[in-house]
């Protein structure tokens, strides 16, 4: 079976968090206070986002990517890759994390099922990493990177969002990177998701400028094996290992090529990242509905899914779900 939506985009990528909880503060993503505890019961437990993804895979879901806040603060999480490698229908189930807490389970992750790894890292230098996050090592996740290309994952990504000012001038290092290990590094532009307020327009830099940045030392050539995986534009780094990648919803909006349904901890089905409107699946799901009932709503989801996102409208205090909620 195909899911299309109206545009006729193909649906076929569930994005699932598991958890609104992360052991990191970012700046641009959580209160330094951390989340508010919204109880045990309004949180989608493994049982039921495997049902989710059991009805969804017969509609068409091939591949399933786990995040949060932090996925692997979760709980038995292994046990969640194992039940849905076992679904016959999903031939991917991929990871984002900050890397803290991967290098101890890599293994274990791996032989569950885990296919592909995330991981979220702005800063190559201990002083920016500690400002960025409030808490961690920089050392932790640099081994947990290491870890996955060593145990022989792939693909292995690497997630840096641009703030001008902050992490800019770290764009040769993190190339550089690229270039010696055999690894994607996916630059970003920064997003104002919710309304916290370290989001400033000053700090927002395109992904043009990066690539100029870049062009100045390498040169870049299309990386037409990734073209097809997600948001990025690819290109492979000339005598090099690795690629990078850019990710940039603001100045050029990627939104015709969107594959993708997302499911929040909270049990809440969203088309789409930016958008201002969720269907609840939880209490369907707590009331044990029918399989039907939690097809038709995915359903309805991707058939409303927006031609495109509506960044440049403002996103405002009327949607007050930061990232964090949402699953990145």
């Amino acid at each position: 079976m195909i899911m299309l939506d109206r545009y006729g985009r193909r649906i076929d990528y569930l994005r699932i968090s598991v958890t609104d909880r992360c052991n990191l503060r970012c700046r641009y993503c959580m209160p330094e206070t951390g989340v508010e505890d919204i109880g045990h019961s309004n949180v989608l437990s493994f049982e039921q986002i495997l049902r989710v993804v059991k009805i969804a895979s017969g509609m068409g879901i091939r591949k399933v990517r786990l995040t949060g806040g932090e996925p692997l603060v979760r709980k038995n999480i292994v046990w969640l890759i194992r039940q849905i490698s076992r679904i016959s229908k999903i031939k991917d189930i991929g990871l984002t994390t900050n890397g803290t807490l991967f290098a101890a389970m890599a293994e274990e992750l791996q032989a569950a099922g885990l296919t592909r790894v995330n991981f979220s890292l702005d800063t190559l230098r201990q002083e920016t990493f500690h400002y960025i996050t409030r808490r961690g090592q920089l050392q932790d996740v640099l081994q947990a990177i290491n870890k996955a290309l060593r145990i022989g994952m792939a693909p292995v990504k690497i997630n840096v969002v641009v703030m001008r000012g902050i992490n800019d001038q770290e764009i040769p290092e993190f190339v550089k990177m690229a270039y010696d290990l055999p690894l994607q590094v996916r630059f970003i532009e920064f997003m104002p998701i919710g309304n916290l307020p370290f989001f400033q327009p000053r700090r927002l830099m395109t992904a043009d400028a990066i690539r100029d940045i870049i062009d100045k030392d390498y040169d870049l050539y299309p990386d037409r094996a990734s073209q097809s995986s997600g948001p990025a534009v690819c290109y492979r780094l000339r005598g090099g290992r690795g690629s990078v990648g850019f990710i940039s919803p603001l100045s050029h909006r990627f939104c015709s090529d969107c594959s993708r349904l997302r499911l929040t901890a909270d049990g809440q089905l969203r088309g789409c990242l930016f958008a201002k409107n969720e269907i609840s699946l939880k209490m369907l799901l707590q009331n044990n509905a029918s399989s039907e009932i939690i097809a038709a709503l995915l359903q309805k989801t991707i058939w409303e899914k927006p031609a495109h996102h509506h960044f440049s409208t403002g996103w405002g205090e009327d949607n007050c779900r930061k990232m964090y909620q949402i699953g990145g």
